[in-house]
Formats: structure tokens, C-alpha cells, sequence
């Protein structure tokens, strides 16, 4: 059975990790979408909350699994026994900073191949990061995200506010 990991933050999971999953999945018997918890990135939506918008927007694919790992991406790899490490390219920028870590996994153990995906065409500007400024900024991101996910970035949103208003009483 051929496995593939898709790591990433999904902070949060976009139209274009969605499409990337869904082509993935006709490719593997099973695609682990595998949200990192990244110490070096501040994330907006919590873990918790990343994994359960993953795991609802991609209910209807049927070989996907979504879980939360806190570990070396090889040594979640090989704990889950797949062979394949899923990364999704959007720009050239993107295959610079991929390029490094495929030659560091590779070296860290050979046997785990790395392949990459470019979203469709009408889906490969979009990233989490601009995603999440248009949130912040009050603009629609309704395009770019599940209806699920807008939902959970609008509520994030508010919450803040009213904790920042708390605060300045």
C-alpha cells in the first residue's frame, strides 16, 4: 500500500491544499494530511481547531487521514510507514525553499521519496498567508476557503477583538 504524507501548517487549509488532496488521493491508496505544530511559527487557529476544519473539508475524499504531528517530518513518515512525502508547489519561491528540504530528508533517509504537486492553475496564487491578512483586514476569503473554514477564521477574528477591547478596560 503506497502512503503519502502532505505536511504542512494549513494555517488555515486552503481551496488549494484542498485540490492538492483530492488529485493526491487517486494517486496513493492513502494521503495523511499532517499538521505540523511548528515551535517557530505563531499560528492563528490552534491546532486542534486546524486538524478538526481538515478533517471536515476533506470528509468526502475517503483515503485521507488528517492528524496533528509534533515530530521530525522523516520520523513521522516512517512511523505511519509511508514512502512518500507530498509537497505542494505554488511558485518558484516555493520550489527554492523545497529543494532545501527535499536534499535534507533525503539525507536524513534516503528510501522516503519527496513529489510535488502544483495546485490548478485558478487555485495557485492563494496561500494560507495572504489568506489570513485578507481575514484580517475584514475582506472576503469566501473564494479561497471552505465555507467552514471562512466560518472559523471570521469567529478567530471576533474573538480576538473582543479580547484585545477586555483588555484595554
Amino acid at each position: 500500500m503506497k502512503t503519502a504524507v502532505y505536511p504542512g501548517t494549513f494555517n488555515p487549509i486552503t481551496n488549494g491544499h484542498i485540490d492538492l488532496v483530492e488529485r493526491a488521493s487517486r494517486l496513493f491508496d492513502k494521503v495523511i494530511v499532517a499538521i505540523g505544530v511548528n515551535k517557530q511559527k505563531t499560528t492563528s487557529l490552534s491546532t486542534e481547531k486546524r486538524v478538526a476544519l481538515a478533517r471536515k473539508v476533506l470528509a468526502h475524499v475517503d483515503n485521507v487521514e488528517v492528524v496533528a504531528f509534533e515530530t521530525l517530518l522523516i520520523e513521522f513518515v516512517r512511523e505511519r510507514g509511508a514512502s512518500v512525502i507530498l509537497r505542494g508547489l505554488r511558485t518558484v519561491a516555493d520550489f527554492e525553499y523545497e529543494f532545501q528540504l527535499v536534499g535534507m530528508n533525503r539525507a536524513l533517509d534516503p528510501g522516503i521519496e519527496t513529489i510535488f504537486m502544483a495546485p490548478d492553475e485558478h487555485l495557485s496564487y492563494i496561500s494560507s498567508t495572504l489568506v489570513r491578512e485578507i481575514a484580517s483586514y475584514g475582506g472576503d476569503i469566501s473564494r479561497f476557503v471552505h465555507p467552514l473554514v471562512a466560518d472559523a477564521m471570521r469567529d478567530h477574528l471576533a474573538e480576538q477583538k473582543a479580547e484585545q477591547g477586555a483588555e484595554k478596560k
